[in-house]
């Protein structure tokens, strides 16, 4: 009798436990308490690291849940779950989570290196991604309902048509497919589906729902020429930029990004659209042409970042997203697919200077305890050999920057008779210099008196008495070679 209590006792414990994984819209909500069990219940899980007052992650929450839903309905082991990171603290520092949305994908039950995802922010493209990352990497298409299926419920998808699997060209293909997580991959040697596909011969073919709807393969079939046949077909013409396309556009292989910013409503709006969908054909693989609602509230913020006002829309802006983010602006105005041709074979000629924003010079820029810089007049007081000069590389819209402005007023108010010191700042979303590149708000940075025009990053407490010491010290105290800035997340701005 004891024995069939203590029984009943521990099954009774174990249906609770498992009852503390609640859901909400098909998406298991985790804890550090629930974690493990989840992953053991669940051995395939995706799962996002989020904050709820996060504006990305409230937009991702909707297509997030409906693609836990599309995955639940059909019987699939994968889940997705989400954990709130601002309550369970410990472990979004587990999982080093810096951002937010954090999302990862734990295969196998395995917690120890889960794999960080990195596809589009659609339901279908989640679905996609996931399948991808627990099936194989082709799938092979027997019949043509099959083909036709998957063309159906994807917007890409890529086909080889080969008779023999085990030729080189299919291994290659396979190689491929295997590099590339959010597109499906599929292969046949059925005679039906080459027919129906109106393929004569071994080949690769991508379709989309868009543009020309298919591209051939053509050339020599290795993995890397398969990649970039595919990275260059697989976004449109021009691609619109949207919270759910922005991981597509930055999470790619094409770093040469050219944006028009024009506002839908426009009378003018398909007339300009298309010179610039002409312009793109010339440039695919190259350069990745980008359409941006210049009337949309969230999309300020871009074009506050290029020096851009609303009224000043429609413009063309090129930016290249390498190590050091570079701007480029045409010399002319016109929105015609002739000038954006033109502008666009300059820049991957190497013939275009980057542009660089600066306000005018204010003419009370000096009058103030904290002087004020800007673009043009930068050089002459940062780089000054007789003085030192400390700058905050601040935004006005930046909270920190907010925070940290009466501590650096103090500071202009204790240096403002000093014959050798100046404190200054300078509107980095304003004004661009060569000299410095502000990935971050704020950024604060040292320039020593001296010849050597040497630069000293700030790195310690942002203090009155903090400030003080690194000046007294001649920038030893609390300072790092520049380039060594641990950057501050919620204080980040980037195009990206």
């Amino acid at each position: 009798m004891n024995r069939a209590v203590c029984f009943l006792l521990v099954c009774t414990l174990a249906v609770a436990s498992r009852a503390e994984i609640t859901e909400e819209e098909d998406v298991l909500v985790l804890k550090k308490s629930n974690f493990d069990e989840a992953l053991k219940a669940h051995p395939n899980l995706l799962v996002e690291f989020y904050a709820p007052w996060c504006g990305h992650c409230k937009a991702l929450a909707p297509e997030y849940a409906k693609a836990a839903g599309m995955l639940k309905s059909e019987g699939s082991e994968i889940r997705l779950g989400k954990v709130d990171a601002t309550e369970e603290t410990e472990l979004a520092q587990e999982y080093g989570v810096r951002g937010y949305p954090t999302i990862k994908f734990f295969k196998g039950g395995e917690k120890g290196s889960p794999k960080e995802y990195s596809a589009g922010r659609q339901a279908d493209d989640i679905v996609s991604w996931l399948k991808k990352r627990t099936g194989p990497a082709v799938a092979t298409l027997a019949e043509v309902t099959k083909a036709e299926s998957l063309i159906a419920d994807n917007e890409v998808a890529v086909i080889g048509f080969f008779k023999d699997a085990s030729s080189p060209g299919a291994q290659a293909y396979e190689k491929a497919a295997e590099a590339i997580d959010d597109i499906p991959f599929a292969m046949t040697s059925d005679d039906a589906v080459y027919s129906k596909f109106e393929v004569s011969k071994d080949s690769v073919v991508l379709f989309k729902k868009f543009d020309e709807g298919r591209n051939t393969f053509d050339g020599e079939l290795t993995k890397e020429n398969l990649l970039a046949f595919v990275k260059a077909n697989q976004l449109p013409l021009v691609i619109e930029f949207t919270e759910q396309t922005a991981p597509k556009i930055f999470g790619g292989d094409i770093k040469s990004h050219i944006l028009l910013f024009l506002p839908k409503a426009a009378s003018d709006f398909q007339d300009k659209m298309d010179q610039f969908k002409k312009a793109a054909e010339g440039f695919k693989g190259r350069i990745l042409f980008i359409f941006i609602d210049s009337d949309v509230d969230d999309n300020q913020r871009i074009l506050e970042f290029f020096g851009l006002k609303k009224e000043e829309c429609p413009a063309i802006r090129l930016i290249t997203l390498e190590d050091e983010m570079t701007k480029y602006k045409p010399e002319s105005d016109d929105i015609t697919a002739e000038s954006i041709t033109e502008f666009c074979t300059k820049f991957t000629e190497g013939k275009l200077k980057p542009h660089l924003m600066s306000q005018d010079i204010p003419e009370d820029w000096d009058k103030t305890p904290v002087k004020v810089l800007v673009g043009k007049n930068f050089e002459e007081i940062a780089f000054d050999p007789t003085k030192n000069v400390f700058v905050e590389f601040y935004a006005p819209w930046c909270g920190h920057c907010k925070q940290l402005a009466p501590i650096w007023e103090k500071l202009g108010e204790k240096y403002k008779d000093s014959a050798d010191t100046i404190v200054a700042k300078m509107d980095s979303t304003a004004n661009e210099i060569e000299a410095v590149k502000v990935h971050s708000f704020p950024t604060l940075k040292f320039f020593p008196a001296g010849e050597d025009r040497k630069v000293i990053d700030y790195n310690g407490e942002r203090t009155l008495e903090g400030f003080t010491k690194f000046l007294e010290s001649g920038g030893k105290e609390g300072g790092a070679p520049a380039g060594d800035d641990d950057d501050d997340l919620d204080a980040e701005v980037r195009f990206s």
